[in-house]
């Protein structure tokens, strides 16, 4: 069966800046096995996969992948795949609001000036770490523990831990390990000087499987739990941009703005790149 094939360019200023994300759409009839042998074979951070919803507020329903395992819920992903419905045709039950069922439950996306945005889930683990797991996120870092302004989890599901330097040129500056026995999640944070392009710089370093240490071009889902870390700690206000993916030669970047209602939404632009078909025998 010929199933159409999207690649996605998700939060980049222009083509080519963001963060790729693979869509199969019709991917019913394919099993999970089927999903993660296509996810590793692209070798894409994540591909995912439409499919009709089952629950009755869904307008469609995704199934997350990246290269090792299946996802409840990632945010480029959430994104670049509520633009490929969209583009195929997909009519949201409710005007100007679309309801994506994904592992993590209802995901509620919106058109804003910037793009597409989604209602960041909450946190499934939040609050202070320990020093134990704060020494280990500056050996990762290769930085002094005292170079750590704050910190908090910030786990909607990737399990991160966000870390405040004291300004982005610090952020920027990190040259961590790349390579880590126990796998970890961090998020690195720090402020431009007011008048920047960019309120906040952010950087996502991960592991990957074999204990290798890998960089995030741009990561929604660690820009909706910062986001609501920084509108709670009040250094930040109503609504942001913050940068990502300066490191690895990207220019990805991210509206971060918070309702009257305390919901903080991430946004920012989509656009298809490639388009065509998967390969029939699959």
């Amino acid at each position: 069966m010929n199933r159409p094939f999207t690649l996605v360019d998700v939060f980049g200023t222009q083509a080519f800046t963001g963060n790729p994300l693979a869509v199969v759409a019709q991917a019913e009839g394919l099993t999970s096995e089927d999903m993660q042998r296509i996810t590793r074979w692209l070798n894409l951070a994540e591909t995912t996969f439409l499919l009709t919803p089952t629950h009755p507020d869904a307008d469609y329903r995704v199934r997350i992948f990246c290269r090792s395992h299946e996802l409840p819920f990632a945010g480029h992903p959430t994104l670049g795949t509520c633009h490929v419905w969209l583009e195929a045709g997909g009519s949201p039950k409710r005007s100007g609001i679309v309801v994506q069922e994904c592992g993590a439950g209802l995901v509620t996306l919106r058109h804003e000036a910037d793009g597409l945005a989604f209602a960041a889930p909450p946190l499934i683990r939040g609050g202070p770490p320990s020093e134990e797991d704060l020494a280990e996120v500056a050996a990762v870092l290769r930085i002094d523990r005292a170079a750590i302004v704050d910190a908090a989890w910030a786990d909607n599901g990737p399990g991160w831990i966000a870390v405040l330097l004291d300004s982005a040129a610090a952020v920027l500056a990190v040259e961590p390990a790349h390579h880590h026995a126990r796998h970890i999640n961090i998020g690195i944070v720090g402020a431009h000087p007011p008048g920047s392009d960019a309120a906040f710089e952010l950087r996502a370093i991960h592991s990957v499987p074999g204990g290798a240490l890998t960089e995030d071009p741009v990561t929604g889902s660690l820009n909706a739990s910062v986001g609501q870390w920084l509108f709670a700690t009040g250094r930040a206000k109503g609504r942001y941009s913050a940068a990502q993916g300066t490191c690895v030669d990207r220019s990805g970047r991210i509206a971060v703005t918070q309702d009257e209602r305390g919901q903080v939404w991430i946004g920012g632009k989509t656009l298809t790149l490639f388009a065509g078909h998967s390969c029939p025998t699959v």
